[in-house]
């Protein structure tokens, strides 16, 4: 997510207005002992270092998470709301059943190009279905029943993401919704900002909906795991 503080024990280095809540120290020791990237997932990360939102990328910790949660349930049918890249796509993908598919939404036409890009020299290069455009027509038109679901774009419509995708989640399927702590903002006493005040909506509805069980992981900045009954 653009423009936030990089927190460190010891100092806060400012980039525009937000905090970073999660201690760099912290983080860099999880990475230590995370099973490295592959070659292709370092070769994003290599390049999102010059990507002017570079923060957006799930990275390789939370990276590693979604690949471990997808091997373990093995799913038929993966949808991802927001692409940027491709990284977390790319992590995602490696717990696919054979004949699986993941489908995956890019708003922003040169952000897809790329994710493309890095798609097409994957082994799962076969199964990722790229949608370029607006997440809510697209989503829409999408029938199929899912297995596991990620999250990760506009934080205003959160609400309408799930409210499309939730009936088509298969019983016992998973949602998982990054930034739900957004930086810090949802902690603050009066929350600001549009994208802060809409992610802490976001998170009252799916508390409230007895449709779901969830649960708020405290990894980077947040993510939510929302288990369909």
């Amino acid at each position: 997510m653009a423009g936030c503080y990089w927190y460190h024990p010891k100092k806060i280095k400012p980039l525009e207005n937000m905090i970073e809540i999660i201690n760099a120290l912290a983080e860099n020791y999880a990475a230590k002992f995370t099973s490295s990237s592959d070659k292709l997932l370092l070769e994003i990360q290599e390049l999102n270092k010059q990507h002017p939102h570079s923060n957006m990328l799930s990275g390789p910790v939370q990276g590693k998470l979604l690949e471990v949660i997808s091997r373990i349930m093995r799913p038929e049918r993966i949808l991802e709301v927001g692409t940027f890249l491709g990284f977390s796509s790319l992590c995602l993908a490696k717990g696919l059943l054979p004949d699986g598919q993941l489908h995956t939404l890019e708003l922003d036409e040169e952000t897809a190009k790329t994710a493309r890009g890095f798609f097409t020299k994957s082994s799962h290069s076969q199964q990722i279905i790229l949608h370029r455009g607006v997440a809510l027509e697209i989503l829409d038109s999408l029938d199929e029943m899912w297995d596991l679901v990620f999250i990760d774009a506009d934080k205003i419509n959160y609400i309408n993401y799930y409210e499309l995708i939730l009936p088509k989640v298969k019983k016992g399927g998973l949602i998982l919704a990054d930034n739900v702590l957004f930086h810090g903002d949802v902690l603050e006493q009066k929350i600001r900002g549009k994208n802060a005040i809409a992610i802490n909506a976001f998170n009252q509805h799916v508390a409230g909906d007895n449709r779901v069980e969830q649960v708020i992981a405290t990894v980077r900045d947040g993510l939510m795991f929302i288990l369909k009954k």
